[in-house]
């Protein structure tokens, strides 16, 4: 395939999974009229994210699925030709619930990424994944990420090293609860959101869709700026803070060759200069030194 449309979806999902379903399945219907060969959706595409991270209500939690499920199925048919990346609460027997993306097609789950990094309370309500590993797809080899996780270079730069030349951020990334802005463009946390979609493009000169809840669930209030990233770090296609579909063409070996026919990050590592990220902990900072 020489050029696919890449679509990313800012919109907002709540608890009831058959009305998501409902809903993804007419994204799906709009991103096939216009030509979309690859829909990015958001985190807690069915069932929801949480009404609060610091204090989760575990009695009011999203409702969870099973990856082998009805609901999977169901969304597999609506698929067909198409790539759907979309995120859920995952049921699982061995390993309990977890915050977990898939990709899949009509042809099946074509990858499975379960959230490694926890910010605050959601370690009271899932288990944290473990990996970060690239799969193939029709539109190319990719890897997923779930939004934390874009906040650790390391996360993206495993899944370049593993060959994913796309990335699929799918988010539910509130604005601060903490410093509010009266403009959700004003908001810290919508800076920071897209600083690491444009540095985990740039620094591992790959393409990366980024997706995002809108609206409000409980008191977070979700940011959207759904986009489409250059290798170079350009954003080609975005939403604002309401629902919507970014959506861009690209020919995806060429925007890779072109972004890595000079300079090459991956290849010009000078790994034996760099700390052992893997097995080095953190020194912390003493408050003297902070003062």
């Amino acid at each position: 395939m020489s050029s696919v449309r890449i679509g990313a979806a800012g919109a907002h999902f709540g608890r009831d999974i058959q009305r998501s379903i409902a809903k993804v399945e007419s994204i799906i219907s709009d991103a096939r009229h216009r030509g979309v060969g690859l829909l990015v959706l958001p985190d807690a595409t069915l069932g929801g994210y949480l009404g609060d991270l610091r204090n989760p209500d575990l009695q009011s939690l999203p409702p969870s699925v099973r990856l082998d499920g009805a609901e999977l199925q169901q969304l597999q048919s609506a698929a067909r030709d198409m790539v759907v990346c979309l995120g859920l609460t995952e049921e699982n027997d061995a390993s309990g619930r977890h915050n977990t993306a898939v990709c899949i097609s009509g042809d099946g789950i074509l990858g499975v990424h379960r959230k490694v990094h926890q910010p605050l309370g959601e370690s009271e309500v899932y288990v944290a994944g473990r990996t970060f590993e690239a799969f193939d797809t029709p539109i190319g080899r990719m890897g997923m990420m779930i939004d934390y996780d874009k906040t650790f270079p390391e996360a993206a730069r495993s899944l370049a090293l593993d060959g994913a030349v796309v990335l699929a951020c799918l988010s539910a990334w509130p604005a601060s609860t903490t410093d509010r802005a009266s403009r959700l463009p004003n908001d810290r946390q919508s800076r920071l959101f897209d600083i690491y979609d444009a540095a985990r493009a740039a620094e591992n000169q790959v393409i990366l869709v980024s997706s995002n809840q809108t609206g409000i669930t409980g008191g977070l209030r979700f940011l959207g700026q759904a986009k489409v990233v250059s290798p170079g770090g350009e954003v080609l296609a975005r939403t604002d803070s309401k629902g919507g579909l970014a959506v861009v063409e690209l020919d995806i070996p060429a925007e890779i060759g072109r972004s890595r026919r000079l300079l090459r990050h991956l290849e010009e590592r000078v790994v034996e200069s760099y700390r052992d990220t893997a097995s080095a902990h953190f020194h912390e900072i003493s408050e003297e030194t902070l003062q």
